[in-house]
């Protein structure tokens, strides 16, 4: 459980692809959330979904015989509001998204507004709708920041790929061309508000997902150890594409041990 100078191995790990695909719980899942409830270890569970709360998650996870507090989840929704209190503490925002990003919004005192907003603010959302890309058009063309809670271009559904925040802002995108400023994973400002929650080191901090453009591209630019399974949406053959890499590639969390797994640092000095 410790690693060198005393400093304690600490995990943020990826939902979709790592612990759960639809509503299954991936192989080794279960158990490897054991160990590192058993270890004590800090841990979070790091979405790029900004449309669920974290007591939502918890109750996700319930149901798929996970006993996991809300407070071990961190979504691109906090991320976005943890960046607007250092920004510009009590600014307003024009938000298209779902109650978990306007949940984490107004907890942190940032005003829901559609009259001449500091921010336009896009998320996953189950209301996007013709008049309110309009109206978030208008605004930026006025002089609105724009910010969108993550990249990605699609989510997983048990019936297949639909799209995410980083499709939905595009029309808003192109009719502008202001490009937003993305919060969620590969942004390493995630991670750092992540480990700021947990009180926790980077060199000693593992990332676990399933992408390698968003979960080890994110994880290696804050300086972590990666992580990359192969239960989510990349294969083996896929790896090599890319002109970074994970410090380590398994099949499925249930072969990662949080006891004996050493850090990139610990590996270098061995």
């Amino acid at each position: 459980m410790k690693t060198d100078r005393g400093y304690q191995k600490s995990f943020l790990i990826d939902i979709d692809g790592v612990i759960v695909r639809g509503n299954s719980l991936i192989s080794g899942a279960k158990d490897f959330i054991g160990n590192l409830q058993k270890g004590n270890f800090p841990f979070l569970f790091l979405t790029n979904n900004s449309y669920y709360t974290p007591k939502e998650l918890s109750e996700r996870f319930f149901t798929l015989g996970l006993d996991v507090d809300e407070s071990r989840f961190y979504t691109s929704a906090m991320a976005t509001a943890s960046f607007l209190v250092y920004q510009k503490p009590g600014c307003s925002a024009y938000v298209i998204g779902g109650r978990g990003l306007i949940q984490e919004l107004e907890k942190n005192g940032i005003v829901i507004s559609y009259k001449n907003p500091d921010y336009v603010i896009i998320g996953e959302t189950e209301e996007y709708d013709y008049s309110r890309i309009i109206e978030a058009t208008y605004l930026i063309q006025e002089g609105a920041k724009f910010i969108a809670t993550n990249p990605d271009l699609t989510g997983p559904t048990d019936r297949g790929p639909v799209p995410a925040c980083g499709a939905l802002v595009a029309p808003v995108e192109k009719v502008t061309a202001v490009t937003p400023y993305f919060l969620g994973k590969p942004n390493p400002a995630m991670m750092y508000w992540a480990r700021k929650k947990l009180n926790v080191h980077s060199a000693n901090c593992f990332m676990i997902g399933d992408r390698m453009d968003t979960d080890i591209l994110g994880g290696s630019e804050a300086g972590m150890t990666c992580v990359l399974v192969l239960s989510g949406v990349t294969t083996l053959a896929m790896v090599d594409r890319f002109p970074y890499q994970p410090d380590y590639i398994v099949e499925h969390v249930g072969e990662i041990d949080p006891d004996t797994i050493l850090s990139r640092r610990e590996r270098i000095k061995e």
